[in-house]
């Protein structure tokens, strides 16, 4: 049986596998496969032709469409099943919101052409904007699953101080999300027959804006997981919870592991299935990242609550 909070969680999921496919449209080169035609492709509802690259743009509309049709359908859902003031309700509308401009982000892309082999800043200014919206969706959409699994409700303003500091932390990691999408970009559209050859393009001052800045992204990789190795743990043990410290363990452990996958990635000058594997890992890093947030923010009577029941449970 689904119940709400199930949905929920497996809503995020499906939208999880249609970003995916989204990298795969990306890294394949085929977001033209529909000409410069939305939402219809190639001026149809169903285009006459299916070669590979119209097919695979044209799968990943129709799993968008589902996932637009999933997310309005939750929000219906969440209304009525839960109560005036219950924090699925401004969670599941926030989806409905960013999953909106996340369609027009796409439709932008693909009726300005910024897709298949161009290369221009503006193209990589779309795709930094598509990712920002893409993490806030992922955020709003496990927040919603989280409150309705009967996570407590957040209150920013009561820890100014740690607001702050996890702001921070989801700024950084936003922002090598950001660097590595431009970075991905110029994989697909400048890839390289060896890791020398990759490497002296990222050095030569000759080379496309969008190689040397590929450079930018390890290094704001590996100084943001240091962080979130160092300081997602101390927040837990000052909260004091075993799931702040699961959450946190999740953050740190999910860190590394993004860092080796770069590693990995570079190696194997960046084949198409480790480029989705490298963003759906930083989904999931932002994911454990957000619910430790919600968790270390939340309310101050859920958070006196659960003060007491381990105080009783030591006594």
């Amino acid at each position: 049986m689904f119940t709400l909070a199930r949905t929920a969680w497996l809503i995020l999921v499906y939208n999880l596998g249609v970003i995916g496919w989204g990298a795969y449209v990306r890294a394949t080169g085929s977001g033209a496969g529909c000409g410069a035609h939305w939402p219809l492709c190639d001026g149809r509802l169903i285009p006459r032709s299916l070669g590979a690259a119209t097919l695979i743009e044209y799968s990943h509309r129709i799993t968008s469409g589902i996932a637009l049709l999933s997310v309005v359908l939750l929000l219906l859902w969440v209304r009525k099943a839960t109560p005036l003031g219950h924090p699925a309700r401004r969670g599941a509308a926030m989806v409905v919101v960013f999953m909106l401009m996340e369609a027009a982000v796409g439709a932008g892309l693909v009726l300005f052409e910024l897709v298949a082999d161009n290369a221009s800043m503006a193209r990589a200014l779309f795709m930094a904007v598509h990712l920002t919206n893409t993490f806030i969706l992922v955020a709003w959409l496990a927040l919603t699953a989280w409150w309705l699994s009967g996570g407590a409700a957040v209150a920013p303003r009561a820890a100014p101080g740690r607001t702050a500091l996890l702001a921070g932390l989801l700024a950084a990691v936003l922002v090598v999300g950001v660097s590595g999408a431009i970075a991905a970009l110029g994989d697909t559209l400048f890839p390289s027959r060896t890791l020398a050859e990759a490497l002296a393009a990222d050095l030569s001052p000759t080379s496309h804006v969008l190689l040397r800045l590929r450079m930018l992204h390890p290094a704001l990789a590996i100084v943001t997981a240091v962080l979130l190795a160092l300081i997602a743990p101390t927040l837990a043990r000052r909260d004091g919870t075993a799931l702040a410290s699961r959450f946190a363990q999740a953050v740190a452990g999910l860190a590394v592991t993004q860092l080796i996958a770069g590693v990995v990635n570079v190696m194997l000058l960046a084949p198409v299935w480790m480029q989705m594997l490298h963003l759906l890992l930083a989904d999931a890093l932002w994911i454990a990242l957000v619910l430790l947030g919600a968790v270390l923010l939340r309310h101050p009577a859920a958070a006196l609550t659960s003060s007491c029941l381990r105080g009783r449970s030591s006594a």
